[in-house]
């Protein structure tokens, strides 16, 4: 029996200070210890936990230095504003040390600018609301203050070193550069830190506007290695980071090189290299202990656009249809030294008043290959004879030729210069456009008199059998024409608004296409005289009753093969109705 309370007696031991530890109070302070560089801020989270009374607690702060151990001095408190010591008060008052509530039961205690005397042990102590004394009612962390060894420099060669200068402060006179858009910008900060501690190193390359104050200049982050060493561009050159037109490298033990291409005209400011110092406290946090700015350069970017122009002559042409239009363009800017990235594109624009707006008349694509315009090469004119070339004097000159020219040629002309940027990818991105003043084409009048007339042979036509319309179709013109000649029918049952349906056309060349009649019946097209063409419904049904017409096409072929509309005309309107025997 002995022997069995004997062996039980730890049990209970264990048990009882259990029970006797439950709902202890307990401060919790982030283990330690802290390091912080001199002049920097830090703010020390205290809270407590299974006490008794209302949920607001209070707390008070103290320092233990390591030139005295055993005496504490007052900081600052959440309940008497005449806690602080005299070594603290003034700061107290001015905001620089102060105690921050979270929460009823959690509040912080910040310093700002720490100094080599806030070493030492803190101390946060909560009073008592419990019933009773139960429990640990203070904490304690150290606080290492540590001296400032982080460096930053520009490293550009071409730069002079200017001295080391605390976070935020700017130079009075930074590197001038002056670069064309497209080129490379490319550069250098230096960052190193002595600190004996373990640390990690963060550099940012910033961008700041030009006209941006000097005491007080955000940043927009371009890119930056991080303390986990993750190379991350900011938000707005995230896509051209990816595009791989920006990066970020270590070059050496302490040099960083950014270097942003195809410089846009956006990119023009301040650029900054920001350092920052991370250490990782007990708790397994990081916290940056460090921070210093630097400026590396000014930059100006010089816009494509502005070393661009272009003319046209002459003012005015008068051409006649048939003969060629040649017209000339200068463009200056393009016989400048070449810029990196940049390809250039010239052609013409025509539009039919000296505002309106343009369609491609040819270009030469940024390879060198003709393009043309949609009106020049498509199935009904074909594809028309057009030149764009560049002369050999004077230089800058291209000549745009049109062979047999046409009345749809008339309007105001442009030389148009475009500016791409070759991004990685091979892909064009449009940078600049330049216009000429217009230039006017008229063409001496030579104008197609078309006529159609519609008419029935027969007034009276029975069904079963052949009903025939005819068109006579009258010309005046100076010159060879073809006719394209087309049978449409309107319904008694259609709305007001059809255009009727097509039973059958003849083209240009003289080819037949032939479609079916509302009955089924067969249809046939031909010539009953030189100016006379002839529709047959074979066959005629009372389905086939409605108003017959013809639309016929007058169309100029020039000697570069192409064709011209050069008019048109609808005749009247003919109703044939199918008789039964008898009525």
């Amino acid at each position: 029996m002995d022997a069995l309370c004997k062996q039980a007696m730890p049990d209970l031991l264990l048990l009882l200070l259990a029970a006797l530890s439950a709902g202890a109070r307990e401060v919790h302070l982030p283990p330690g210890p802290l390091y912080r560089v001199e002049g920097t801020s830090i703010s020390i989270p205290c809270n407590v936990s299974e006490y008794e009374g209302p949920i607001l607690q209070h707390f008070e702060w103290f320092l233990y230095r390591p030139s005295a151990p055993d005496i504490s001095i007052g900081v600052v408190s959440t309940k008497d504003p005449k806690f602080p010591y005299a070594v603290f008060a003034p700061r107290v008052q001015a905001g620089n040390v102060s105690i921050q509530r979270l929460r009823g039961d959690a509040v912080a205690l910040r310093i700002k600018g720490v100094r080599p005397e806030d070493a030492g042990v803190y101390e946060c102590y909560t009073p008592t609301t419990d019933s009773k004394y139960h429990g640990t009612y203070s904490s304690k962390v150290e606080l290492r203050v540590i001296p400032d060894k982080l460096s930053v420099l520009p490293a550009a060669p071409s730069a002079p070193k200017p001295p080391l200068r605390s976070r935020g402060a700017v130079p009075a006179s930074p590197l001038q550069l002056t670069l064309w858009e497209s080129q490379d910008l490319q550069l250098t900060c230096a960052v190193s830190s002595q600190t004996p501690q373990h640390v990690h190193l963060s550099v940012s390359f910033g961008l700041s506007a030009p006209d941006a104050s000097r005491d007080v200049q955000p940043l927009q982050e371009v890119i930056a290695v991080r303390r986990d060493f993750a190379v991350e561009a900011g938000e707005r050159f995230a896509e051209r980071h990816r595009a791989q037109e920006l990066s970020l490298a270590k070059t050496g033990d302490r040099r960083y090189q950014m270097v942003l291409g195809w410089l846009r005209p956006e990119d023009a400011g301040i650029y900054h290299c920001v350092a920052g110092e991370w250490i990782q406290d007990p708790d397994g946090s990081w916290q940056q202990i460090a921070e210093k700015r630097v400026v590396l350069a000014q930059v100006t970017v010089r816009t494509v656009a502005s070393q661009l122009a272009a003319s046209a002559s002459p003012a005015k042409v008068r051409v006649g249809s048939g003969e060629a239009l040649e017209l000339l363009c200068n463009a200056s800017g393009l016989q400048a030294a070449p810029l990196p990235h940049i390809v250039y594109s010239l052609g013409w624009e025509v539009s039919q008043g000296s505002e309106g707006e343009g369609r491609l008349v040819a270009r030469l694509d940024p390879g060198g290959a003709l393009v043309l315009g949609d009106s020049y090469a498509n199935r009904d004119v074909g594809r028309r004879h057009v030149s764009l070339q560049k002369l050999a004097s004077p230089l800058g000159s291209y000549q745009l030729r049109i062979e047999s020219a046409q009345p749809s040629d008339v309007g105001s002309y442009r030389c148009v210069v475009w500016a791409f940027v070759r991004s990685p990818g091979d892909k064009l991105r449009e940078v600049a456009s330049v216009r000429s003043e217009a230039l006017t084409v008229d063409m001496k009048s030579e104008a197609v008199v078309l006529e159609a007339t519609a008419w029935l042979p027969s007034a009276t036509i029975y069904r079963g059998d052949t009903a025939e319309v005819r068109c006579n179709v009258s010309v005046e013109a100076t010159q060879d024409i073809a006719l394209a000649l087309s049978w449409w029918v309107e319904l008694p049952d259609e709305g007001p608004t059809s255009h009727g349906v097509l039973l059958a056309s003849v083209s240009r060349e003289g080819v037949a296409d032939l479609a079916s009649r509302p009955s089924g019946g067969a249809v046939s097209v031909d010539k009953a005289s030189p100016t006379s063409h002839r529709l047959r419904l074979h066959g005629v049904q009372p389905s086939d009753e409605g108003k017959y017409h013809c639309a016929v096409t007058a169309w100029v072929r020039y000697p570069d093969l192409s064709w011209y509309k050069a008019g048109s005309a609808k005749s009247n309107m003919v109703t044939v109705y199918p008789y039964t025997l008898g009525e």
